[in-house]
């Protein structure tokens, strides 16, 4: 093959690759959950500080490419109804909204925990007593949390979990907090 000939060939070659590599990008910025089926994902962990009992934990809730019960069964108990000293099964999607939260706004500090579930009767007592509680909380369903991270603005975390349309997102500026749920996609 004369060399002219060939030069040509490794740019065409060239060219595919660039067109292919293309091509793979906009397929994994597209079809997300596809590419995230076919590859590795790392460890998840996370970490809570109960601020009514006092406990910690850090825990890796997915490795290996599934969800690891043990740990998810610690965080049940720290997320649980301090009052009633109840816990009930947390929505791993909810783990998994922290996770994203906690990695968009690169802080891997603790999650200090304001509520995590609650038991219907202290869901009627809270609702009772203050007008931001709702009478049908996800709270009741392990689809909800109150959260704050220290060194964080929490005005600043209010919206980075609205830039993550992953559920119900609310500012509560007075007791510094923000709530998350993985019910449908609302603000306040």
């Amino acid at each position: 093959m004369p060399k002219k000939h060939q030069k040509n060939s490794n740019i065409q070659l060239s060219r595919r690759g660039f067109l292919t590599s293309i091509a793979g990008a906009a397929v994994t910025l597209t079809a997300p959950n596809v590419i995230a089926s076919t590859v590795q994902v790392r460890d998840r962990e996370l970490s809570f500080h109960n601020t009514h009992t006092g406990e910690k934990l850090s825990a890796t809730f997915w490795s290996d490419g599934k969800y690891q019960d043990d740990s998810i069964e610690e965080i049940n108990w720290i997320l649980r109804d301090h009052r009633a000293g109840i816990a009930s099964p947390i929505d791993p999607k909810l783990l998994d909204l922290l996770y994203q939260l906690q990695t968009k706004v690169e802080h891997q500090g603790e999650f200090h925990v304001i509520s995590g579930y609650r038991s219907p009767a202290t869901n009627d007592m809270l609702n009772k007593h203050s007008s931001g509680v709702a009478k049908r909380s996800y709270h009741m369903q392990g689809k909800a949390i109150d959260v704050r991270m220290p060194g964080f603005d929490s005005r600043q975390l209010h919206k980075a979990a609205i830039s993550l349309k992953g559920g119900g997102v609310g500012y509560y500026s007075s007791s510094n907090f923000v709530h998350l749920d993985v019910g449908r996609v609302r603000y306040w």
